[in-house]
Order: structure tokens, then C-alpha cells, then sequence
């Protein structure tokens, strides 16, 4: 969509009467018109927020392994620079291919950097094969994200074995250091014990600590995030799950069927803390920047429908704005997790959603979305970047958070908000990183085991 701006500038003459001494009359010089910014076309606008999330995880990095920050706050800069996340790598991971892909990053020194990255991973505190959710970007040690979070992130893990695999596909058949940067992806997430953190049960368990053993004791039960979790066990070719960890933990058995609707769109599963409505929209992101929904369906669901109403009953939700809060229309909205501006004016972090909506909107929900909702989520692009940019966009792409009833924005990053943008504005694209990890050959063998089919991928 290409917009075009044509002014008309009205000149205005003042007829002055001649003077005694027989002076012509003399135009009064008309104002100099204030030229307005040419709107960015579609392809213009895409580009540069790709463009700018991936300097999240290029520019912004952790310095020593190349890795994602947790956390990246332009107003104190040196906040927590060393703590290293693991699925915010993972995401970080996708990002660049598609900085590669796109020209935005230098293929060689990319290829460099990543190998440094894994090169960290492959040296840095593992738990039964699973990386913790948080790191220390010089040390690769464990850093607790809780007492007893000290330990394995199962679900943290998947998200980066997704980008692992990812790099493994697009790497594996081109230089000598690209193809050992590939084999450094594929030993690694090879070396995930997830048949371990079954704790010898038909679930799957996010959390194993040394000191702790399973205290934490959190089921991996449908729906929310942890979607690839379970293919990714499904899939391994050395520490694999059974399809009944599958069909009993993640979908009890059928409980996880939801047959109500929102806003005429059908919630087809439950999802966890929003029965009968439906969860942040990061549940629709961070699973699929590998696995592609289109055309993915197993006795459950149809998985390109689940993700299409998750979008479009979070924008339905938004016009309607039961609340009535200041600024949401349609082009300023999506509920997900993120900052959030607590009730004092101070900045916190919730899961927004239906069920739990202060105010505030998070740009990944609607930017990571644009698959599923394309028109949309180009309303809101548009509306960062054509009229807001001054304020809503800085150094690392749109800040994570803003609130238009309380006129607030928090100048911070987040590498799992940041993550998500490029690769799912490019799978709408292009279908980059659908492709890549589909094709992977483990993928397939592990949907098929769960029982999926794709339409999509043919099989």
C-alpha cells in the first residue's frame, strides 16, 4: 500500500492601493508549506521493523557469548548486561537467519558470531541436557530465576532447540564453517534428555533441579506456550517421549478440547487460566516460529484456525474495549505478555488478556500476529512507525509497552517480546523459518508420532 500526499499550496495576494508616487501593488509572499512525511509503503514498513527488532540480538547482544539479554533498558543501559535467557536465544537465534536472509547482517560475520553463541552453549551449566532459563553471559553458569528455578527450563529449552534446528536446515549444505556451525546445532539439541523430565510419568515436567529434584512439580498440560515442547520430545532421536506423554499430559485425554466461542470465533482448545476465553498471545507465537500451523491439525484441532481466532478474538476484543480505555481502535491494540504499568505509575510485567487488561499494549502482540491477522497487524505497523515513531519506536524497534489512557511507555526491550517480530513478519512474508524447520527430518517423525498432519508440508 503506497500513500501519496498532494498538497495544494493557496496563494493569497494583497491588492494594494497605488501610492502618490505610482508604485505597483506587490504580493504578500505566501508561507512556506510544512512538508509531511510520506507514509512508509507496506514492504517499507515491514522492512524497517524487521530491521530494527533484529538489533535487539545484534547490536544489543550479551557481550561474551553473543547471546540474548534478558532485558535491555535504554534508560539504564547497564541493567542485568550479563543475565543471558535461553528462549529469548532461541528466538534470537531466528532473528538473525532472517537479518542474513534479508541482507540486514553480514552473512560471514554472522556465521561468526554464531558460532561463539553456540560454542557458549555447548560449555554452559546443562541439567539432564536442558539449559536453565537464565545464564551468566561470562560465565555460562546458572543463574536462579527462583529458589528452586536453579535447575533444567524444559519449555526455555525447546525454544531454543527450535532455533538450533532452524540454524541446522539453513546452514547444513553451504560453506565449510557454515556446515560446522550446523553440526554444532544438531549435537546440541541432540544432547536434550527430554524423556527425563517425564519423572517417569506420562507428562512432561518444565522444571528439574539439582537441589530441589522436582519441587516445582509444573505439568506441561494444554494449551498454553509449551506446544513445541511436546514435538520436539515427540521428535528427538535420542532421548524421545511416547505419543502417550502426549495424548495424556498435554491434551488429558481430550479435556483439552474447548467447544465455546468469542466474539463469533470458536476457542477450540482451553486455554490454562482463561476457560472459556482465550490467553496472551504470545501462546500463539512462540511455538509456531518454527512450527508452521497452516494446514496442522491432529485430533485436537486445526492449528492455523486456533492461531487465526486467537489473533482476531484479541483484536475483536480490543474494538470492543469493554473497559473503555483511551486509544484502542483498530489500528492500537494486542493483549500478550510483557512490561505493563503498574497501578502507581510504576512499570511491572503481567500476562495481558482478556481476563486481565490494565490499559496497556504490548507492539509484539499485534507485529507477531501479522500471519494469522495481515491486515491488522499492517494497521498497527502503520501506526508505529507513520504516527507514532517519535515516541512508541527506539533504538531496538517498538518499546515493549505504552498505555494511551495514562499517555505512558516504557523505554525497555525484552529479548522474548523483541523475538518473536522479524520471524513472524517473515513467516507471513515468506515462510522462511516454517520451511526450514519443517523440513527438518525429526520434526515430521515426531508430529507423525503424535498424530499430526500437515497440508501444508505433505504429510
Amino acid at each position: 500500500m503506497k500513500t501519496f500526499k498532494i498538497y495544494s499550496v493557496l496563494y493569497l495576494f494583497s491588492i494594494i492601493s497605488c501610492s502618490s508616487s505610482g508604485d505597483s501593488p506587490k504580493p504578500t509572499p505566501a508561507p512556506t508549506p510544512t512538508p509531511t512525511p510520506t507514509a512508509l509503503t507496506d514492504a517499507q514498513a515491514m522492512d524497517q521493523v524487521q530491521k530494527d527488532a533484529i538489533k535487539y540480538f545484534w547490536e544489543y547482544a550479551e557481550s561474551n557469548s553473543k547471546l540474548a539479554r534478558e532485558r535491555y533498558h535504554t534508560d539504564d543501559p547497564g541493567n542485568d548486561a550479563h543475565i543471558v535467557t535461553t528462549g529469548g536465544s532461541g528466538f534470537g537465534l531466528m532473528s538473525i537467519i532472517v537479518g542474513i536472509e534479508r541482507g540486514f547482517l553480514p552473512r560471514a560475520e554472522a556465521v561468526s558470531r554464531l558460532t561463539t553463541a553456540l560454542n557458549f552453549l555447548a560449555n554452559a551449566d546443562r541439567f539432564h541436557g536442558a539449559w536453565p532459563h537464565w545464564m551468566n553471559g561470562e560465565t555460562g553458569h546458572v543463574i536462579p530465576f527462583g529458589t528452586k528455578d536453579n535447575g533444567g527450563d524444559l519449555v526455555e529449552t525447546s525454544f531454543l532447540c527450535q532455533g538450533l534446528l532452524t540454524i541446522r536446515e539453513y546452514f547444513k549444505t553451504g560453506t565449510a564453517d557454515e556446515q560446522a556451525l550446523a553440526t554444532k546445532a544438531d549435537n546440541l539439541w541432540k544432547g536434550v534428555e527430554w524423556d527425563w523430565y517425564t519423572k517417569g510419568e506420562n507428562t512432561l515436567y518444565w522444571h528439574w533441579s539439582p537441589d530441589y529434584a522436582w519441587q516445582m512439580n509444573f505439568k506441561l498440560e494444554g494449551y498454553n506456550e509449551c506446544l513445541i515442547t511436546y514435538v520436539l520430545g515427540a521428535a528427538s532421536p535420542t532421548h524421545p517421549i511416547t505419543a502417550a506423554t502426549y495424548q495424556q499430559g498435554w491434551a488429558r485425554n481430550g479435556g483439552i478440547i474447548d467447544g465455546s466461542s468469542q466474539y463469533g470465533f470458536p476457542v477450540i482448545l482451553n486455554y490454562n487460566g482463561a476457560s472459556g476465553n482465550v490467553g496472551p498471545l504470545f501462546w500463539s507465537h512462540y511455538s509456531y516460529l518454527g512450527l508452521d500451523p497452516r494446514g496442522l491439525s491432529d485430533a485436537y484441532a486445526n492449528y492455523w484456525t486456533l492461531t487465526q481466532n486467537h489473533s482476531k478474538i484479541i483484536y475483536q476484543y480490543c474494538l470492543a474495549n469493554p473497559k473503555k480505555w483511551a486509544g484502542y481502535s483498530d489500528k492500537c491494540w494486542g493483549l500478550t505478555a510483557s512490561y505493563t504499568r503498574n497501578s502507581d505509575g510504576t512499570t511491572g510485567y503481567t500476562a495481558h488478556q482478556p481476563l486481565n487488561d490494565p490499559g496497556v499494549i504490548s507492539p509484539t502482540a499485534a507485529l507477531s500476529s501479522f500471519p494469522y491477522t495481515p491486515a491488522e497487524s499492517m494497521r498497527f505497523l502503520h501506526y508505529l512507525y507513520d504516527e507514532k515513531k517519535s515516541t512508541l519506536v527506539g533504538v531496538a524497534g517498538p518499546y515493549d509497552a505504552f498505555s494511551p489512557q495514562y499517555n505512558w511507555v516504557t523505554p525497555r526491550y525484552l529479548a522474548i517480546d523483541q523475538g518473536t517480530i522479524a520471524p513472524m513478519v517473515e513467516n507471513h512474508r515468506t515462510g522462511l523459518l516454517w520451511n526450514l524447520f519443517m523440513q527438518a527430518p525429526e520434526v515430521k517423525v515426531g508430529l507423525k508420532k503424535l498424530g499430526f498432519s500437515s497440508a501444508q508440508h505433505n504429510f
